[in-house]
């Protein structure tokens, strides 16, 4: 343990703690903008500099460690004037139009310049105009050249957690800037569109398309039924973009702020989760009894973020994606069919909107074979939580004294197993529970396979897990993260592991940890107990298993006939190879 002293306060840390923690272990706030631990600890901002005795200069404390003895000042006025004039001198090349910018009231520039009582901008304004600025708007994700700080987050996130490299340092000196790497337009680029670089850029410089502007227009049509779907993981995380403790808002509460917004019918996606567990599960044991899983598994392929880097990282691996659609797209096409045909209207006058933690849904619903229910695409239009927080907003709706409203028929009926979709981990045990059965004829225990939730290990950064199924052993992975999936597959491909099955979520701690998520500027990382929100949902449901959901019975009786059947295969299934990604043209 080291002893020091911060602004009077006796501390004791672990030795090789930064200044930075020191002070946040007794409560003392040091602002930053760029730090982002075992991330990012490269002081670029010096905002977080604070005054050490003995030493001439001010210190950055987010990577300098704390010594013995030491006695350090986190507010002097030599600190306060540094700290002011470093941050004057960003908001020199910063686009500070607060009203207009969807990071206004939890941006971290915003708040940290409110705190320093800064009111005005004493250095000339140096903004980029022109092509510099230039950006498509038709890309699920957004940059604002202008808004950029340079603090590096994108670059460190997408490198180190997400191992895609799409961002990069651009010319040099006063010149320098943030842009896509190797000279590429993002559209040419290699993105997979998890969205983590929005989640932890400080500022609105990147974030998603905006599509809200369609969403009013088609809740406000005439002559269109309109209907919503709600993601598992949305329901965890909601409520935190009005303030509010992570999973005190319920998903009761958004189906009536959907009501109120005009919505004809809101729907939960657990529904097409159970769905997708019924054909994947269902193709699991084909592919397992046909000999295919002996040499390389089947993946999941419910996450479009983690299809996109699998097909534009390791493309000769594409095949061994489930042909199971995500959720999202199960449930746009059964709307646009057999819930179409029980309500007796015509499919072209179903309108499907659909409420993501994720901005690669946005893409996911444009890609061919996503129009299966032959009325355009199946899903029409994809929200973050946080566009739909924008909406909410909008519409001055008081989300706390909203009561319960129950979700529609049919497909509002959901599992436990389907809820614990937006959880890393979850896909796998929901999985599982229903393979059981179709295999045995019997149903587990629902928390039999619950050891695919543990943390990683120390020697893998990924969990695995075996599991008998009526004398057949499945070896199981799961990874969430892109750069522990590239980990994953490089031992796959190297015949050092050997699983049947493996899921892998492009975000950490997956869905619950999506890029579309609520930001609430503190840095703090909500996966974990957001999926805990979703476990715990779990374990309270009265229906435990996707295969006993009263619903999928009904589709599978009166219209698909069975999991895997010709019209199954049609409606709830794709062709991965019907299109194409970037490729880097690296992967190993």
């Amino acid at each position: 343990m080291v002893n020091l002293t911060i602004d009077k306060i006796a501390v004791s840390v672990p030795e090789g703690t930064t200044i930075l923690e020191a002070a946040a272990s007794v409560g003392i706030e040091i602002p930053s903008l760029c730090y982002l631990k075992d991330i990012n600890e490269i002081s670029a901002c010096r905002v977080c500099c604070v005054e050490v005795e003995g030493e001439g200069k001010l210190v950055p404390s987010c990577n300098n460690v704390v010594q013995e003895g030491m006695v350090i000042h986190t507010n002097t006025p030599r600190v306060r004037e540094a700290r002011r004039t470093n941050v004057e001198l960003i908001l020199s090349q910063h686009d500070n139009k607060c009203a207009t910018c969807v990071r206004s009231g939890s941006c971290q520039l915003q708040k940290i310049s409110n705190d320093l009582g800064v009111l005005s901008v004493p250095y000339k304004s140096d903004l980029a105009v022109g092509k510099k600025s230039f950006w498509t708007t038709t890309f699920p994700l957004y940059r604002d050249i202008n808004k950029c700080i340079k603090c590096m987050r994108c670059v460190q996130v997408c490198d180190k957690v997400q191992s895609l490299s799409i961002w990069d340092v651009s010319g040099s000196g006063s010149r320098t800037t943030i842009d896509v790497s190797g000279n590429r337009f993002i559209k040419e680029a290699d993105c997979s569109l998890c969205g983590q670089c929005i989640t932890h850029c400080p500022t609105g410089a990147l974030r998603e398309r905006d599509d809200t502007a369609k969403a009013y227009s088609a809740l406000g049509a005439e002559g269109r039924l309109t209907v919503v779907q709600i993601a598992p993981a949305v329901r965890a995380a909601w409520g935190e973009a009005f303030g509010m403790p992570t999973g005190r808002a319920t998903v009761g509460q958004l189906v009536a702020a959907l009501r109120s917004l005009g919505a004809d019918y809101v729907f939960d996606t657990t529904f097409s989760a159970d769905l997708t567990i019924m054909e994947e599960g269902t193709e699991l044991l084909q592919r397992l009894n046909a000999g295919d899983l002996k040499d390389q598994p089947m993946f999941t392929s419910c996450c479009p973020g983690w299809v996109r880097f699998l097909k534009s990282q390791y493309p000769e691996m594409t095949g061994r994606l489930s042909t199971a659609k995500s959720p999202q797209q199960m449930f746009g096409a059964v709307a646009k069919s057999w819930l179409a045909h029980r309500l007796g209207i015509e499919p072209e006058n179903v309108y499907s909107i659909s409420i993501m933690p994720c901005i690669a849904k946005k893409a996911e619903r444009e890609l061919p074979g996503m129009q299966s229910a032959g009325a355009g695409s199946d899903v029409d239009l994809v929200l973050t939580t946080r566009e739909l927080a924008r909406i909410v907003r909008a519409e001055h709706i008081d989300v706390e004294q909203l009561a319960d409203s129950p979700f529609d028929d049919p497909l509002g009926n959901g599992s436990g197993a389907g809820v614990i979709f937006g959880a890393t981990g979850g896909v796998m045990e929901a999985a599982l529970r229903s393979a059981y059965f179709l295999t045995t004829g019997e149903n587990p225990s629902a928390d039999a396979f619950c050891e695919v939730r543990a943390a990683e290990n120390e020697s893998r950064p990924w969990r695995e897990a075996a599991f008998d199924l009526a004398g057949t052993t499945i070896h199981c992975a799961v990874a969430s993260g892109l750069a522990n999936a590239r980990h994953l597959i490089r031992a796959i491909k190297r015949r050092e592991v050997h699983y049947e099955f493996v899921e892998i979520m492009a975000c950490p701690g997956g869905c619950a940890g999506g890029g579309g998520q609520p930001v609430d500027g503190s840095d703090r990382e909500k996966a974990a107990s957001r999926g805990g929100v979703l476990f715990s949902l779990d374990e309270k449901a009265e229906l435990r298993f996707s295969h006993e959901n009263p619903a999928v019975k009904a589709l599978y009786n009166e219209y698909l006939s069975s999991p895997c059947s010709e019209r199954a295969e049609e409606l709830l299934h794709c062709d991965h190879f019907a299109w194409q990604m970037p490729q880097t043209g690296i992967h190993v």
